[in-house]
């Protein structure tokens, strides 16, 4: 690793950790991300010269504690800045430093600075972006192009997000234990929902979407870290790691979406299954199941399938069921009616699924499985309209190619008929 390379591996671990501590003293966003800014400026100078600190974070926190300090009096007139060697001899100082940190007042902070991104009163997406800026330390203009925006359009959603939180006035204090339960769980939404901006995407902007999966990867180990013993963060982490390895696979070379049970999984990321699997398999022995170790664990059933011939819908009609107890919503259902169309067949699924249309008028994927299964069962003037409702709702170029896709299809097979009915 060069030397570039692990300086700024370092800082990017250590972030987290030096932000929510920074964020503690000043209280202030903007206050906490220019010293930490800074302290970065003064590592990328020192380090080099003097070698890697013991404690990457504790430096940062340090360093960027005394010129967020020193930037304060500045601006206030009311001390001289202190001499350049007060602040670059740290050799005693970040000892002493690293020593009153632990892991505890690490996690406090780092949750904290979690939560304080996800506040209830930001819009998902400004959520988000806030959250890959102070938490990640993704630049504007990564964010921007991930989310398909202008920057200086991203640039204002991120100064709106700053400023409603300002305003909102967010309790800085250590959080209890009941604080921190609902704060975790406030947390791994926030962590979903970075992973599935950029999952859900179509082929020609799949490149510039595959940080964020990567970036809510990170955060799910970051929390995995801080919560060793939580099973549902165990399945969050392998949920996404599932997903995500089957991303060389999604697209083809066209950028047209290619369905799970015709994927070459040859592609599939085999290290990332293994870890995912292994996470699974560790929730599970908890005995405390959550709607993200369901999720995880058919998303592992399907992982463990060599061929699609090979998966066990069965176990994931079940699993499904489990998960509409817990978290009961259509959309879950109209998943499950997927798993029962294999196992009971189209005509059972569309049963299931056909009470949610009102709640589902909108969503495009409820009109593209209808019109599959009524392609299955040879409804095919029905399924067409099913189809032309969904390419409606598409949220993608790519979506909306692959329900063309199956219209193609029955004209073909409605023109092959009427060529045989011709003929006899």
């Amino acid at each position: 690793m060069t030397e570039l390379a692990w300086i700024s591996n370092a800082i990017s671990t250590a972030r987290p950790q030096a932000m929510g501590a920074l964020l503690r003293y000043f209280r202030d966003l903007d206050a906490a991300e220019e010293a930490f800014q800074d302290a970065c400026l003064r590592a990328l100078k020192n380090w080099p010269k003097n070698g890697p600190p013991r404690d990457p974070a504790a430096w940062l926190i340090f360093v960027g504690r005394n010129s967020g300090i020193d930037a304060v009096r500045k601006r206030a007139k009311q001390a001289p800045m202190p001499e350049e060697d007060q602040i670059s001899d740290l050799e005693d100082a970040e000892g002493d430093m690293a020593e009153r940190l632990d892991g505890a007042h690490y996690r406090d902070d780092i949750l904290r600075l979690l939560f304080i991104c996800c506040h209830q009163d930001l819009p998902a997406t400004q959520q988000i972006a806030v959250a890959l800026r102070i938490v990640s330390g993704l630049t504007v203009k990564q964010i921007a192009r991930a989310f398909l925006v202008g920057e200086s359009a991203m640039e204002q959603r991120i100064t709106r997000a700053k400023a409603r939180i300002a305003d909102a006035g967010v309790p800085f204090e250590t959080p209890g234990a009941v604080e921190r339960s609902e704060r975790l769980a406030a947390v791994a939404a926030m962590v979903y929902l970075i992973f599935n901006e950029g999952y859900s995407t179509n082929g020609g902007e799949a490149p510039a979407r595959v940080p964020l999966c990567e970036e809510a990867i990170r955060l799910a180990r970051l929390l995995l870290r801080l919560f060793q013993q939580e099973p549902e963060i165990m399945g969050l982490t392998a949920l996404l790691l599932l997903q995500h390895a089957r991303a060389p696979a999604r697209f083809d070379e066209n950028g047209e979406i290619v369905l799970l049970e015709d994927q070459d999984r040859s592609l599939w990321s085999r290290k990332m299954i293994d870890e995912g699997l292994a996470l699974v398999d560790k929730a599970l022995r908890h005995r405390k199941p959550g709607p993200y170790q369901v999720q995880a664990a058919i998303a592992a059933l399907h992982a463990r399938a060599a061929t699609p011939e090979d998966t066990d819908w069965t176990e994931i009609d079940l699993l499904y069921g489990l998960l509409e107890q817990m978290q009961p919503s259509p959309v879950v259902t109209l998943n499950r009616a997927v798993a029962v169309s294999k196992v009971r067949g189209p005509e059972a699924a569309l049963a299931m699924i056909e009470p949610l249309e009102d709640r589902l008028s909108g969503y495009f994927h409820f009109f593209g499985l209808k019109g599959g299964l009524l392609m299955q069962l040879g409804r095919d003037e029905e399924a067409r309209v099913a189809f032309d409702r969904a390419i409606a709702l598409a949220n993608t170029a790519a979506e909306a190619a692959h329900i063309r896709m199956h219209i193609d299809r029955l004209i073909k097979e409605s023109a092959e008929k009427s060529s045989i009915q011709k003929a006899h």
